[in-house]
């Protein structure tokens, strides 16, 4: 058994003077992106199948869902476990380093459904204000 999509690109840090800022751009692009939230979120309690993330993350693909976990996994946030079972079992889970991102993640996403309707509203009002020119 050998894994798939082994190739993850590394995410290019952002142009700005400084190497810490590169470098620190470079982990916020990587956890930073849509898919790479809601899976660090779907982890946070426990570990999870492959295809239980793929029914539980809507609207992703089976090339995204494994380019992202990969990432992750190359980051360090989540480790992948391989089950010497018929047909082979696969897990993925948060490593130290990814349950300490989870808490940061969780509370984002909690503000983010808290003042869902106030941005909203704002949205409303800037489109309002831009569909009348």
């Amino acid at each position: 058994m050998k894994p798939e999509h082994t190739r993850v690109p590394a995410i290019q840090p952002l142009a700005h003077e400084g190497a810490d800022c590169r470098a620190v751009a470079s982990v916020l692009s990587r956890v930073g992106d849509k898919w790479s939230v809601l899976i660090i979120m779907l982890l946070i309690d426990g570990p999870r199948r492959f295809n239980e993330l793929k029914r539980m993350v809507g609207g992703i693909s089976q090339r995204m869902l494994t380019l992202t976990l990969r990432g992750l996994e190359r980051d360090g946030l989540v480790t992948r476990t391989v089950f010497p079972t018929i047909p082979p079992r696969v897990d993925y889970e948060l490593t130290d380093l990814g349950r300490g991102l989870a808490q940061p993640v969780k509370a984002l996403g909690q503000w983010a459904f808290e003042h869902q309707p106030q941005i909203q509203g704002a949205r409303d009002k800037f489109d309002e204000r831009n569909d009348k020119d």
